[in-house]
C-alpha cells in the first residue's frame, strides 16, 4: 500500500501535467540555447520564515545547482510581487514566471479542483499533498489550462482558533469566522458567519476584532504568528478539511526553456512533492507545540458533537458533486478518487 501511495502520485503527475520534456514545446538543448541563461521570477504569498516559503526557496536553488546555474530563480515571498489572490492571474498574465498560492483565493475559478478543499477528513499534510498533486494531474482540467502546473500541495487537516471557548455547534453561532473558499463556507454551514479573507489579512483581523476565529491548519498558529491572536483551539479533524495550492509557471516562461531545463524543472517537482508534504507534517506538529507553550486551551468536541458537526457539513460536499453535474464535470469520479486514495493513505499508516 505504501508504494503505490508514493509511486501512483508521481506517475500521474508526470504522465497526466506533461511535466516530461518530450510532452512540452521547448527546444532541444545546443547552440546558443545551451549557453543562456534563463532569470525566472517566483511570487509566493507565504512570508518569507514560513516553512513553506523556505521550502520554495529551496526548490528554486535545486534547479539552479541542477541546471548548472542556467536557471536562476528569484523568490519573492510574503506577496511582495502579487498578492495572494491574484497570483494565479499575474502567473498566466506574465507578471511572475513562477507562483505559489491557494486555488481557494479565487472562487470560482476552479471549479473541479475545488474537491480538495472539502472536509474529507484529511488526515495530515503528506497526504493532501500527494493526492492533490495526482488528481490534478489526472485529470489535466481546463481551469488549470493557460499554465504549467507543476504541482500541488495542500496542508494538514484544519482546526478552529478562535477568542473564546467553541465546544459545540451551540457555541458557535453567528460567531465571526475567517474562511477561504470552502473552508469559509464550512463555517457558515456549522452557523457562524463566514468572513472570506486571505491569510496574510488574518492576524490583524483576529487582532482587531474583525473576525472572532479562524478555520486553518494548526501549524497557521505558528507559521503566521496567529496563535498569539486567539486563545482556544478546538479540534475539528472529524470535518477535517485541506487548503490545495498550486506552484505553476506561465506558458510561454515554460515554452521558452529547452527540453533539458524542462526535465530539471519536472524531476526537482517531482521530488519536492514529499518535501512539501512532509514540511507540513512537520510545521503541524511545530504548531501544536507553540500553541501548548503559549497555554492556550485545545478542546476536543465529544463524539456525540463529532458526529452533529460531520451531519452538518456533508451538504457542502452535496453541492459540489450537483454543481460539478450541471457544469459537465467529472466531480463524482475526482471525489470517488480523491476518498479512495484518503482510505488508502490512512490504510498504510502505522
Amino acid at each position: 500500500m505504501k508504494k503505490w501511495i508514493r509511486l501512483g502520485w508521481m506517475l500521474a503527475a508526470v504522465a497526466g501535467l506533461g511535466l516530461v520534456a518530450g510532452c512540452g514545446k521547448g527546444k532541444t538543448e545546443g547552440g546558443d540555447d545551451a549557453a543562456k541563461t534563463y532569470k525566472l521570477t517566483y511570487s509566493v504569498f507565504f512570508p518569507p520564515m514560513h516553512v513553506q516559503a523556505k521550502t520554495a526557496m529551496d526548490w528554486a536553488a535545486e534547479v539552479e545547482k541542477r541546471s548548472g546555474g542556467r536557471i536562476q530563480i528569484t523568490v519573492h515571498p510574503g506577496g511582495s510581487l502579487t498578492k495572494a489572490d491574484q497570483c494565479w492571474q499575474g502567473v498566466i498574465s506574465g507578471i511572475s514566471d513562477l507562483g505559489m498560492s491557494c486555488f481557494a483565493y479565487t472562487p470560482g475559478r476552479f471549479p473541479l479542483l475545488e474537491a480538495l478543499d472539502l472536509p474529507l477528513g484529511w488526515p495530515d499534510g503528506l497526504t493532501a499533498t500527494r493526492v492533490a498533486t495526482a488528481l490534478a494531474a489526472k485529470y489535466n482540467p481546463a481551469e488549470i489550462q493557460g499554465a504549467k502546473i507543476l504541482y500541488v500541495h495542500g496542508h494538514g487537516p484544519g482546526i478552529l482558533a478562535t477568542k473564546k471557548p467553541v465546544r459545540s455547534l451551540a457555541d458557535l453561532k453567528n460567531m465571526k469566522i475567517r474562511g477561504t473558499g470552502l473552508s469559509a463556507g464550512i463555517a457558515t454551514a456549522l452557523g457562524a458567519t463566514a468572513v472570506g479573507m486571505p491569510q496574510p489579512e488574518t492576524y490583524d483581523a483576529l487582532q482587531k476584532g474583525v473576525v472572532e476565529g479562524t478555520f486553518c491548519p494548526i501549524e497557521t498558529l505558528k507559521g503566521w504568528k496567529q496563535g498569539e491572536v486567539i486563545e482556544y483551539v478546538t479540534d475539528t479533524k472529524a470535518i477535517g478539511y485541506t487548503t490545495a495550492m498550486f506552484v505553476a509557471m506561465n506558458q510561454k516562461s515554460w515554452d521558452a526553456l529547452p527540453a533539458d531545463l524542462q526535465q530539471i524543472l519536472a524531476d526537482v517537482s517531482a521530488e519536492f512533492v514529499d518535501k512539501h508534504g512532509e514540511a507540513w507534517n512537520q510545521a503541524d506538529e511545530e504548531g501544536l507545540a507553540f500553541v501548548k507553550e503559549l497555554n492556550r486551551e485545545i478542546i476536543a468536541l465529544s463524539p456525540e458533537e463529532e458526529a452533529l458537526w460531520k451531519q452538518q457539513v456533508a451538504p457542502i460536499v452535496d453541492k459540489y458533486l450537483a454543481q460539478s453535474t450541471e457544469k459537465g464535470l467529472p466531480g463524482a469520479a475526482f471525489l470517488q478518487d480523491a476518498q479512495t486514495m484518503i482510505a488508502e493513505a490512512r490504510a498504510a499508516q502505522p
